[in-house]
C-alpha cells in the first residue's frame, strides 16, 4: 500500500511539473525556433525602431552618474528598467599633433525587454545625447527568451523551468522503475555515468 500510494503521489507530481513546465516550455520554444532561424530563413519580424534625440536635464541631476540615472527613469518613464553606469575620468587624450584635456564622461544605458536607453554626458555640458531602441512585438518576445532588461523575478521564474525539468527527470525515471530493485540499480548506474561524463566534460572545458 506505502509504495501504491508513493506511486500515485510520483504520478501527480510528474503530470503537475509538466503542465508548468509545458506553459514556460510554449513561451521559450516559440521565441527559441525565431532566435535559431532568424538569419538562414531570413525572418524579418524582430526589428528595433531606433531614434536619437538631445535633453537637457535639470543642473542637480547632473551632481552624479547616479542622480542622472535617476532622472532619466522618470524622464523616459522606465523605473524597472536594468541599468549599467560606466564612467571615464578626465584626462588627456591625442589632438592635432597635441594632446588636450578631455573631460569626465558618463554612459548610462538602461534596458527594458521592448525598449534600451543609452545616454552620453560629458562634465560640463547643458545637454544629454540620447540613443533610443524600441523592439516590436517579437524582437519583445525574443528579449523575454534571453532574459534582456528582465527583472529578478524573471530570472527566478525561469529557475523553476530548469527546477521543473529536473522534478520530471527524477519522478520519470521513479515512475519507470516503479520502484522495483533491479530496475532502479540501472537507472541509478546510467545516472551516475551521464553526470560523470557531463561534470568531466565541463571540467576539461574550463580547463581548456
Amino acid at each position: 500500500m506505502k509504495r501504491g500510494r508513493f506511486l500515485v503521489w510520483l504520478r501527480r507530481t510528474h503530470a503537475w511539473t509538466g503542465l508548468w513546465g509545458a506553459a514556460l516550455g510554449l513561451l521559450f520554444g516559440v521565441s527559441g525556433v525565431l532566435l535559431n532561424h532568424r538569419s538562414e530563413m531570413k525572418i524579418p519580424l524582430a526589428a528595433q525602431h531606433e531614434t536619437k534625440q538631445t535633453l537637457s536635464p535639470p543642473v542637480p541631476s547632473l551632481a552624479s552618474p547616479e542622480v542622472l540615472e535617476a532622472w532619466l527613469r522618470q524622464e523616459l518613464k522606465l523605473p524597472d528598467a536594468k541599468s549599467r553606469v560606466q564612467k571615464k575620468p578626465e584626462g588627456p587624450v591625442p589632438w592635432g599633433g597635441g594632446k588636450v584635456i578631455q573631460p569626465e564622461n558618463w554612459r548610462i544605458t538602461l534596458i527594458a525587454p521592448n525598449r534600451s536607453v543609452t545616454a552620453e554626458y560629458w562634465k560640463g555640458d547643458a545637454q544629454t545625447h540620447i540613443e533610443q531602441k524600441e523592439a516590436n512585438a517579437w524582437a519583445t518576445l525574443a528579449n523575454f527568451h534571453k532574459g534582456s532588461g528582465m527583472s529578478n523575478f524573471w530570472i527566478l521564474l525561469t529557475d523553476t523551468l530548469a527546477g521543473g525539468l529536473l522534478v520530471l527527470a527524477i519522478t520519470g525515471t521513479l515512475l519507470w522503475s516503479r520502484l522495483h530493485g533491479t530496475r532502479l540499480l540501472a537507472a541509478g548506474l546510467i545516472g551516475t555515468t551521464v553526470t560523470a561524463a557531463a561534470v568531466l566534460m565541463l571540467t576539461t572545458l574550463s580547463l581548456s
